[in-house]
């Protein structure tokens, strides 16, 4: 079974049983998943997976390693762990053509290998210097959702974003039942809204039930997953009501997910980029 086949595989069982295998259920421990030894936060699909696993072991700590790395780092993988296989992606560049000098798209590899959480170890829990996590309304995040620019009215009982008039309406804050959840619905419509014309350019024009609405909310519904990690706090997505198109589309096409997850992180990274904007314009 290829490596594409086998993530949708995991993520259609997660489904299956009701669970957005994305959302994890306690809250934000302050730190995005990263590598223990280069610090890097895992990006795209590995999000997923490292959610997914960490949702299945319970698992609370945002480092992860290799065996290898463990130990070369002093820790020892606990006996009977199970590890948790993510993907490596490699691009190869395009040859070119001697005759035509036109050069190949080339193309990109792709590598499983296999993870361990800290908490599958003995390393020290005082390794790892975890903030408070304040669930009150947040300055930072209503800072970055200023900072994008976007037109956010507000009122009303229903969240969406309207391409036609480029704006997104949202409930009042105060009638969500937590602040965490007003934001995780703020960063769904703020995905959405990274996929006008004028910005990304996905299609935004599907109708409920069909395969490009189901597609983009999953864009959406992982963006705003991966913005609620990148801000350190847990948020209720909307997730009950398209479980089962998001199923269909994972069953369609065994690449769903990974397209879906890569278009998020690059509507993450695009929201993110506007807040260099906006410092950059200021100083």
């Amino acid at each position: 079974m290829d490596t594409y086949q086998s993530v949708t595989n995991s993520i259609i069982a997660q489904l299956q049983s009701g669970v957005a295998p994305w959302v994890k259920p306690w809250k934000a421990d302050g730190t995005a998943d990263r590598n223990l030894v280069s610090k890097k936060t895992y990006r795209g699909i590995n999000r997923l997976l490292l959610g997914m696993s960490a949702i299945a072991g319970g698992f609370d700590r945002p480092e992860w390693a290799t065996y290898k790395q463990f130990a070369e780092s002093g820790a020892q993988v606990n006996k009977g762990e199970k590890a948790t296989h993510i993907v490596f992606f490699k691009p190869i560049a395009g040859k070119e053509n001697a005759d035509t000098g036109i050069t190949d798209a080339g193309f990109c590899v792709i590598r499983g290998y296999a993870v361990f959480n800290a908490a599958q170890t003995n390393l020290p829990a005082s390794v790892i210097d975890l903030p408070a996590i304040d669930f009150n309304p947040n300055p930072a995040c209503d800072a970055f959702i200023k900072g994008t620019g976007a037109q956010i009215n507000h009122g009303g009982d229903a969240a969406f974003f309207m391409p036609s008039q480029d704006r997104i309406q949202l409930p009042n804050a105060a009638t969500f039942d937590t602040a965490g959840a007003y934001y995780a619905t703020a960063f769904h419509e703020l995905t959405h809204w990274t996929g006008s014309k004028p910005r990304l350019d996905r299609t935004l024009s599907g109708r409920f039930g069909n395969p490009q609405y189901a597609f983009e909310e999953l864009v959406a519904e992982l963006g705003a997953a991966f913005l609620c990690s990148d801000h350190s706090i847990s948020g209720d997505l909307r997730h009950a009501g398209y479980i089962g198109n998001w199923l269909k589309a994972c069953r369609d096409d065994n690449k769903a997910i990974f397209k879906a997850a890569a278009l998020a992180q690059k509507a993450a990274d695009y929201l993110h980029a506007l807040q260099d904007q906006k410092t950059q314009v200021a100083a």
